[in-house]
């Protein structure tokens, strides 16, 4: 277990380290208009003309090849040398333009097209710049060195291109296009992108960023491979004291991932393919060195996370469920073995996980950790800490409760259905994060339960 814990402690200290270091050179780089990152290249805008609402013809020699509308976004095929490429419409200048998006194409042959090449001819480029930035009232291409206020300040008054991801047919073939949609700066920073909060939100919507930051501030006291640490310390006080310097610890880190995040958005190293790899692709535009360093922390720092995981359910099935709860007499040796079989079996569960959801954003993914953990684990710990009628009848009920309306919330979220080629609007439940409703649920399982088996406890 200690051996686990000097892992997790080397890892995270430097994770901190070299994030900082990413952070301190970012901002002595500062904002760019004309990232320098080498396989950036900067989107082609062409002049368009229309009658009424079509696209006649194109600017630069580009021929027009058709046209469809998804959603707010009319979206263009243009043609040129023959390669194809796809467009969007922006109106909201003085002239009609289009402006070059990226796309992933599946023929219906089966054939896969990366902005209308195939992969190794590498057209498919990575993304994310500011396309204005405004510095002490002044439209500059680029700042010079900034300290994380000016940072945030020139993001804000300037303004970022980010892409809307559409999913269209068109002659047959299925087409991802990532359209391009300047946002402006403070828009960008302004929570209620991804959760819709301000003007025009539903009350689902709001309900959705409450539920997942419940489970972020709940979820963190209840994971399992954090809890099982203050079995390493040797007394309250030192307990006290980790947990303080952890808390201050992942805060700071908190912060430097906004940095990395604001850094990989703005430095046109994004991939519209997975979001999963900001910040090593942002160490990777400042030299190889930095990205392989940041990379190998990233893998330990998944290793120590999925070794501390294997350890408490080992530890929970071999020691808590078997021995304690089932009453099913070990040896010493009997109860390695169970562990050592539940390890495998835990680590095959997770790699199949893995498989099935492979390509979402990991950071979702965490909040979905997060919100088991606080629907299952939290009311047993708080209840059996604060509430001396707590029975283990009660703590038992609320940890099935809770895990299994979480994870039914989950299988029947939004997320999932299109993730199970449904469209998401026929999902049963209107948002995906399920600790609004599954941590209530426990802890009203464990107050019923507990109640209800008063008797029973104390004859």
């Amino acid at each position: 277990m200690k051996s686990t814990t000097y892992v997790q402690f080397i890892k995270g200290t430097l994770l901190i380290i070299f994030s900082f270091i990413l952070v301190v050179v970012l901002l002595n780089k500062g904002l760019d208009t004309t990232p320098d990152y080498e396989r950036y290249r900067i989107p082609e805008v062409v002049k368009a003309e229309l009658s009424g609402e079509k696209v006649n013809a194109a600017g630069n020699g580009y021929l027009v090849k058709g046209q469809v509308t998804s959603g707010d976004y009319t979206l263009v095929v243009l043609e040129k040398a023959g390669l194809r490429s796809w467009w969007n419409l922006d109106t909201s200048g003085d002239s009609p333009v289009l402006m070059e998006a990226v796309s992933k194409t599946q023929t219906s042959g089966g054939e896969i097209l990366y902005n209308g090449a195939i992969k190794t001819e590498r057209k498919f480029h990575p993304v994310g710049r500011m396309s204005r930035i405004y510095l002490d009232g002044e439209n500059v291409e680029k700042t010079g060195k900034l300290n994380v206020i000016s940072y945030l300040r020139a993001i804000q008054n300037g303004q970022v291109i980010r892409y809307a991801k559409k999913h269209i047919v068109f002659e047959g073939d299925n087409v991802t296009v990532w359209a391009q949609n300047p946002t402006s700066g403070a828009e960008f920073l302004r929570p209620g992108l991804k959760y819709k909060l301000g003007e025009g939100a539903s009350i689902f919507s709001k309900l959705d960023f409450v539920s997942l930051m419940l489970a972020l501030f709940l979820g963190t006291a209840a994971l399992p491979h954090v809890l099982i640490r203050y079995y390493t310390v040797p007394s309250p006080r030192d307990a006290r004291r980790s947990t303080i310097v952890a808390i201050a610890a992942i805060g700071f880190f908190y912060i430097l991932t906004l940095y990395m995040g604001l850094g990989a958005a703005t430095s046109g190293v994004l991939d519209v393919e997975s979001s999963n790899m900001a910040a090593p692709l942002l160490a990777k535009s400042f030299g190889t060195f930095l990205f392989a360093i940041i990379s190998a922390i990233a893998f330990a720092t998944v290793l120590g996370t999925v070794s501390g995981l294997i350890v408490a359910s080992s530890g929970a099935v071999a020691h808590d469920l078997m021995d304690r709860f089932a009453e099913v007499k070990f040896t010493d040796k009997g109860k390695v073995k169970a562990a050592k079989f539940t390890a495998v079996i835990v680590g095959g569960v997770a790699i199949l996980l893995g498989i099935l959801f492979k390509g979402m954003n990991v950071s979702f993914l965490v909040g979905w950790a997060f919100a088991v953990a606080a629907s299952a684990n939290l009311p047993s710990i708080v209840m059996m800490l604060f509430w001396k009628k707590t029975t283990a009848q009660g703590i038992t009920y609320s940890i099935l409760v809770g895990a299994i309306s979480a994870l039914t919330l989950i299988l029947l979220s939004p997320s999932m259905f299109e993730r199970y080629g449904i469209d998401a609007a026929n999902a049963p439940i209107p948002f995906d994060n399920p600790g609004i409703i599954s941590i209530p649920l426990s802890f009203i399982t464990i107050i019923v339960v507990s109640l209800l088996t008063q008797k029973k406890s104390e004859t």
